[in-house]
């Protein structure tokens, strides 16, 4: 709004407050043009707090898992990729604790300055301590473990990470036994609701990305949100590679997305050394961008596939990679089967509250495949993931069955009826996951 406008509070949206123009208005405008310059910046307004309180998703699932995380450890490390919410989230999370919260963003030059001596200011604070963006100095992860460790200790600490554990040096070593991780995610369907299927999965999971007023302004964050990860955040981790060269790479990888990895391939088209694109492939899932599916090795005769699937995780950032805008762009693409069985894949992943390591596939080199296997204990959770509306059970569906003594299987699909198949297996419509798969 023009800065020769005054300004008065009026509206009060959940916590936060928004500029409304003042109806004195410009007093150079005569009272007409001041009303229709009043009326305009009202709207301008209006629009920006619904585009707020829109923008403050609040992830009450989300909140509760990690408050029961706090309750049971001094240290709770919130990781995902960035600009996945966060920080948002640790804000929601903040306001529903009692205890006082302090606040630390090591992107704020004063914060990762006023830490330079973390034991003198960590020390005396009391209640929830916050620190943001911790990869720029995992040092503290020594600090918070001498912290946590002193008798009667009245403080927890929530720290918020861009990297894996094993990206954030440290972590895993210094904090073992103290320390709980939890992986956030994009948006989810159970968070957008299905009605906004489809946009979810164009737009992805990132929230300003699905949140953005039009599908062109969302491609355009996406696009800056690229630029940004490879020229920023990948050289801050202390990654001392060509952003140019993981740029090739990533989108190549995008054009891979949903096929089993293949060192050699990668390594000759990019005319350097398999261990090389290993790394590359590491690092981006180390930043969350990248999900890495491990086979799953069964004692039969068959013999099974050893090398990982590689997906891009985030549905929205695949499509950008690709050059895709708008859903009439994906659903013309080659890649729209691809892209549509990874989106649902994540959901699954979501709904179930899968860790990496309970997540697999599993193929034969005879041809028999599952997309997704579950495995918790002795029990084994198969899903299969087809954009059509007429599912049904295949050979390769059979072998599954049998060869891994599913408990069930679940073919997920594009179609709005769930019904099952067999005994053991069942469609299931994507629409109605949170229905049937928990």
């Amino acid at each position: 709004m023009p800065k020769s406008v005054n300004y008065v509070i009026g509206i009060n949206c959940k916590g936060c407050a928004r500029n409304i123009p003042s109806k004195s208005g410009r007093r150079d405008l005569n009272p007409r043009q001041q009303r229709r310059q009043y009326d305009l910046e009202i709207s301008v307004a209006i629009t920006e707090i619904s585009r707020y309180n829109t923008l403050m998703i609040k992830r009450t699932r989300r909140i509760n898992q990690i408050r029961t995380l706090l309750s049971r450890y001094p240290v709770v490390a919130v990781i995902g990729a960035r600009q996945i919410g966060k920080t948002t989230l640790a804000k929601q999370l903040a306001m529903t604790v009692s205890s006082q919260t302090t606040w630390f963003d090591l992107e704020d030059p004063v914060d990762l300055t006023q830490l330079d001596e973390p034991g003198l200011v960590l020390r005396n604070l009391k209640g929830l301590v916050v620190i943001d963006e911790i990869q720029r100095k995992p040092a503290l992860f020594q600090i918070i473990r001498v912290l946590v460790d002193m008798q009667h200790s009245r403080r927890k600490f929530l720290i918020l990470g861009s990297a894996s554990p094993e990206l954030l040096k440290g972590s895993s070593e210094s904090l073992a036994g103290r320390i709980a991780y939890y992986t956030l995610n994009g948006l989810s369907i159970k968070e957008t609701g299905v009605v906004n299927l489809d946009k979810l999965w164009i737009r992805g999971g990132f929230p300003r990305s699905y949140l953005a007023q039009s599908d062109k302004t969302s491609v355009e964050w996406r696009k800056e949100f690229i630029n940004t990860f490879l020229e920023r955040d990948i050289p801050q981790l202390g990654i001392r590679i060509s952003s140019t060269a993981l740029r090739r790479f990533w989108v190549m990888l995008a054009n891979y997305h949903g096929q089993i990895w293949n060192s050699s391939e990668f390594g000759r088209s990019f005319g350097v050394a398999d261990t090389t694109v290993r790394g590359y492939l590491d690092i981006l899932t180390s930043t969350f961008v990248v999900r890495q599916l491990q086979p799953w090795h069964e004692n039969i005769s068959k013999r099974q596939v050893k090398s990982p699937k590689v997906y891009i995780r985030d549905s929205g950032i695949l499509h950008a990679l690709l050059g895709l805008a708008t859903k009439k762009d994906v659903m013309m693409h080659p890649k729209l089967g691809a892209s549509w069985e990874g989106f649902a894949l994540e959901s699954v992943i979501e709904y179930t509250s899968a860790r990496p390591e309970e997540c697999f596939f599993w193929a034969t080199h005879g041809g028999a495949e599952l997309d997704l296997l579950i495995v918790r204990g002795n029990k084994r959770i198969g899903f299969e993931f087809k954009r059509t509306e007429t599912p049904r059970i295949t050979s390769s569906i059979k072998n599954a069955l049998s060869d891994l003594n599913l408990a069930k299987l679940y073919l997920i699909h594009a179609g709005v009826k769930s019904y099952p198949l067999s005994k053991k297996a069942h469609a299931i419509s994507i629409f109605e996951i949170s229905k049937h798969i928990k």
